[in-house]
């Protein structure tokens, strides 16, 4: 399938998610949140120490922010970002916010933050955990494993709590976000293989759309969920950041299965 650039020149540009008509992203090169708009344009919304630099939507509109070198999680209050929780030390790396107002964040482990702010640790010993989703019916939780190659699964209790570990989909690259469809399949980002790809659990793969650099991140997102957004950007690691500035692009394609589940607000 054929990609249409909705928005270049950025630098490593990751974490997209569609919020209210828009798609948002994270542009780790130049420390900021920002909104894509027309005309290759975008408007800044937060500053913030990156890389990492991640962040997601609560149930009343809420923006939760993971940044570089911060043990907590953020909020922003329309002003600036505020602590909401200690996470502990560690390199947390990514966020994923369900419609209880339950938040999971990954780094040294996957923890749930409760919408009081405490926090519970629920998994850990992962190979570089990236990006999660949440299936449509909130009972399963994805976790890709970028050094793993695979897709990690947890069954979601009513309470948010996780169990039942085990992997959903052996891969032949490193993934790195991922966002469920409504047939329960998921799309996942390759970076090194410069594409995205449609995966069932077990394996099977079922579509692919190839880019010209690295796949950061994808995200189903438009008016009926059917435009799959992707991050890329040339990749020349994680000490060379400057280096991809104006390697950024955002592109999309319109897909035949809308997406589902979470991230989504």
């Amino acid at each position: 399938m054929r990609a249409d650039v909705l928005l270049k020149g950025r630098g490593l540009v990751e974490c997209p998610r569609w919020h209210r008509g828009e798609l948002w992203f994270a542009d780790w090169t130049s420390g900021e949140i920002r909104v894509l708009e027309d005309g290759n344009q975008s408007r800044l919304v937060i500053p913030a120490k990156a890389p990492p630099l991640s962040f997601d939507f609560g149930p009343e509109n809420d923006l939760f922010v993971i940044q570089s070198g911060s043990s907590s999680l953020m909020r922003y209050d329309g002003m600036g970002l505020k602590e909401f929780a200690a996470l502990g030390s560690g390199a947390w790396n990514e966020i994923l916010a369900d419609a209880a107002g339950r938040i999971y964040v990954n780094g040294p482990s996957i923890t749930l933050v409760l919408p009081d702010g405490s926090v519970e640790k629920q998994a850990e010993g992962f190979q570089f955990p990236n990006g999660m989703a949440l299936s449509a019916d909130g009972r399963t939780l994805v976790c890709a494993e970028s050094w793993a190659k695979h897709l990690t699964a947890f069954d979601v209790a009513a309470d948010g709590r996780l169990s039942n570990r085990r992997i959903w989909s052996e891969l032949p690259g490193p993934p790195d976000g991922i966002c469920f469809d409504r047939q329960g399949a998921i799309w996942y980002a390759d970076v090194p293989n410069a594409y995205c790809r449609r995966v069932r659990e077990g394996g099977e793969m079922l579509d692919e759309v190839k880019v010209d650099r690295g796949a950061f991140a994808c995200m189903l997102g438009g008016e009926d969920r059917s435009t799959l957004f992707v991050t890329t950007a040339q990749w020349f690691g994680m000490d060379k950041m400057s280096q991809m500035a104006g390697t950024g692009q955002i592109v999309s394609v319109e897909v035949n299965v809308a997406g589902a589940g979470w991230p989504f607000n």
